[in-house]
């Protein structure tokens, strides 16, 4: 069997494809409300209840003039196929920008495409304007990455920067607060200046010692009895913190 969607689905993702896919229903209708002029094709499994949901399915992608497929069970039977996906969409990958006057989340070298994935589902959810990716960094279009932030990716302005000097030039008229270990003002206790941009290191590593001179750097509270949060609990806690201050 040959073609492009064969290559897509059957042999190993290539984070340098032009496309890639996700994996649930939520998804596609996400991707086909925000980006309908990227989605190439959304199929259905056999399995696929044909009630309420699947007409509304169906209905916006005929409006929205993209193609479905049905009754192809090959697809689903596919190394990215968990058991109880029942549509898989296909998509070519987008770039967008960060609105100039909103308020970021800076991610330096994230290596986990969950914790990317979750992140940018927290971002959306609790009202932050756009996520900024250092590389090198989790790809945020591998079908893991799309999984985790549950359609977020389609609705949250996302860019990847190649460093983080190239983010903050191009964001300088905002305040940095940088999240450490090493920080002396505690979360809660910060002056907000909007907007801003609440940066986060790498899961392993954090931020190196340069960002202490970076802007507030802040530090989140927690029990000696832990060394640190993960990475997305600790966005998660920092977004709400900042926006609800």
């Amino acid at each position: 069997m040959k073609g492009e969607w064969y290559d897509i689905f059957v042999n190993q993702y290539d984070k340098n494809s032009p496309v890639s896919y996700a994996n649930g229903t939520t998804l596609a209708f996400e991707l086909m409300l925000n980006h309908p002029d990227k989605a190439k094709r959304i199929y259905l499994s056999p399995s696929l209840k044909r009630d309420e949901t699947y007409k509304k399915l169906v209905n916006l992608a005929n409006s929205k003039h993209i193609v479905i497929i049905e009754n192809n069970e090959k697809i689903f039977k596919s190394p990215w196929a968990k058991d109880s996906t029942f549509v898989i969409s296909e998509f070519e990958k987008f770039e967008t920008k960060l609105p100039s006057n909103g308020n970021h989340v800076v991610l330096v070298n994230p290596s986990n495409m969950g914790n990317v994935g979750t992140i940018m589902r927290s971002c959306l959810a609790l009202g932050i304007d756009g996520l900024a990716l250092i590389k090198p960094c989790a790809d945020p279009f591998d079908p893991k990455t799309i999984r985790a932030s549950m359609g977020a990716i389609f609705a949250l302005p996302i860019e990847t920067f190649s460093s983080f000097e190239e983010y903050q030039k191009a964001n300088l008229n905002r305040a940095f607060y940088p999240f450490m270990l090493k920080a002396e003002t505690m979360l809660g206790a910060q002056k907000i200046t909007t907007p801003f941009a609440l940066i986060f290191g790498n899961e392993a590593t954090g931020l190196n010692d340069n960002f202490l001179s970076l802007g507030t750097p802040i530090k989140i509270k927690q029990s000696p009895k832990a060394d640190s949060l993960n990475l997305d609990n600790a966005a998660a806690i920092g977004i709400y913190d900042f926006l609800n201050h």
